[in-house]
Formats: C-alpha cells, structure tokens, sequence
C-alpha cells in the first residue's frame, strides 16, 4: 500500500493567531487538503495555545465526526505536560483516530528527541492503554534505534512515528551521510515491523527529500508533514501542494 499522508495544520493557525478573526481559516485549509487527496490531518495542541488550539481539535474532530471531512485525525503531543493537564483532556473528550505520543517540553519551539521508552515505560504504559480503549491508535515518536523500536510492544503501542530531522540534515549535507542515516530509519522501521508494530515518519521532510526517504524505508505507512508543505502551499496552494507530495509519496 502507498504511504497515507497526514497534513499537520499547525503553521496555518501559526498564521492565522497573529491577528484577530479566522484567517487563515485552518478548518478551511484541512478541507482543501483532504479534497486534495491527503488522508488524514494531524494537530499538535501545546499548552501555550501558540498555533492549534483546543478549540480548533475540537472543530475538526466535530467535522470527521459528522461527515464533513473523510479520513484519519491524528492527534499528537505530550501526555504528561503540566501532569498530563492539556494534551489528555483533549484525546479523552475527542478519541481521535491515532494519538502520537511525543515527549516535548512546553517550552520547546517544536520536538526535537524521541522516547527514551526503557526509561518511560511504567509511565506510558497505562497512558497507552487508556488510549487504546477510548479507541484510538496509539503511534510512539522514536529516534532511528532499531534496540529502542523492540521494546516498544512492551508499552502497548501500536506504531512508532520515526523522528526524521536527522535524515533531513543528512540529505542536505549530501554524499555518504544520506545512505548511512536511510540505513538507520531502514533498520528502525524493520526492527518494528519484526515486532508487529506499524511505521509512520515525520519532521523537517519536504519535496525534495520525501521521494528519497520512502524509497530508502520501505513501508513507511504515514507520514505527517506540515512546516514544508504549509509553506509550499504559500506559493502552490494547498490543492496543488498536497497532490505535489502524493506525487513524491
């Protein structure tokens, strides 16, 4: 099967809070994306309200909920910011699709590590399974560490979302770097696989460096992507964008 691809709304609400009013609207942006093809929208609520807002899951889940949008809604952040205060409450009242689990400080202008899970474990695993029983699909963000991705069934965890930014970097730099960390999130995505966990991808992947990414990590099943193609969709649209990277996918 194609990679699916999830289109994270953040930097419209980015866009959009610098002033009063809707405008951007980001319910507006995530139907454009899902009539262009995208399989799901991803949100990233952080306590600050600095893009997403509560308010704005809510929207869009009431949207999937009756009909309006079709697909997959990804919700993902820290559950233990502030004591699990802002992220649990909304996956507890909205039971999104999937729920991406990110170990990210409040304060952080966006992730940066994955889960140490050894170090994690008897934390998430009843956040996992009170996840799981509402419903939703439970995805662990993780560094390329193919040890790391074995202990992940041990959470409860259906998926890991493999952190990307380092691939990215790598394929900037070019040359050797690019097949040694492809090598890396090759062996992370096999060593899941191996032990009945599903595989998706994000951060810092744009046009240029997505084709290379799904072809160097066979079955990646999502991807989410937002930064690059908000900003691509600046210049594109987000019709023409969002079909861009399932062209590339």
């Amino acid at each position: 099967m194609p990679t699916k691809l999830s289109v994270n709304v953040n930097k419209v609400a980015t866009l959009r809070n610098q002033r009063d009013g809707d405008v951007p609207s980001v319910l507006g942006m995530c139907r454009a994306a899902l009539d262009a093809g995208a399989h799901g929208i991803t949100v990233h609520p952080r306590p600050d309200e600095r893009h997403i807002r509560a308010g704005d899951c809510d929207a869009i889940a009431e949207r999937f909920a009756d009909g309006t949008f079709t697909g997959e809604f990804n919700i993902e952040g820290n559950p233990l910011d502030f004591g699990g205060g802002h992220l649990m409450p909304i996956l507890r009242r909205l039971k999104p699709t999937q729920a991406t689990l990110v170990p990210d400080d409040p304060a952080q202008s966006t992730s940066d590590h994955g889960w140490d899970v050894v170090a994690h474990l008897e934390t998430l695993k009843p956040i996992v399974a009170e996840l799981k029983a509402l419903g939703c699909r439970v995805s662990l963000f993780l560094d390329p560490d193919p040890a790391m991705a074995r202990r992940v069934p041990a959470t409860g965890a259906d998926r890991i979302e493999l952190y990307t930014e380092g691939y990215a970097k790598a394929f900037a730099a070019g040359g050797d770097a690019v097949e040694r960390s492809l090598g890396a999130f090759a062996a992370t995505a096999e060593a899941a696989r191996d032990v009945g966990l599903g595989v998706n991808a994000g951060h810092d992947l744009n046009l240029d460096n997505l084709g290379a990414f799904v072809a160097g990590v066979p079955g990646v099943d999502e991807v989410s992507i937002g930064h690059a193609l908000v900003a691509d969709a600046l210049s594109m649209g987000m019709d023409a964008a969002v079909r861009a990277y399932l062209r590339r996918l």
